[in-house]
């Protein structure tokens, strides 16, 4: 397990500590949704970029390539994160 040590305004960590979102188990659930919004929105845009280029729909297989090429670079760019 990783420890992480971070600085917050005073008054937002008092109302974070009174809102009980300074635990463990609260700020492993606020990083896991965040993960979530961020990898839907990737998904969102995504979609909106395949929607944007002229020519002939992709194929089942071709669909899979795109998929595995972009959870590679997306593993890529975590393994290559600040703190992993």
């Amino acid at each position: 397990m990783t420890t992480v040590e971070i600085s917050l305004p005073d008054q937002l960590a008092e109302e974070a500590q009174r809102a009980g979102l300074l635990t463990q188990d609260a700020i492993e659930r606020l990083m896991r949704e965040a993960i979530r919004r961020q990898a839907l929105t990737e998904l969102k845009q995504a979609k909106d970029r395949m929607a944007a280029v002229a020519g002939p729909e992709m194929t089942p297989d071709e669909i899979q390539e795109e998929i595995i090429a972009a959870r590679a670079e997306r593993r890529a760019r975590g393994a290559s994160a600040p703190g992993t």
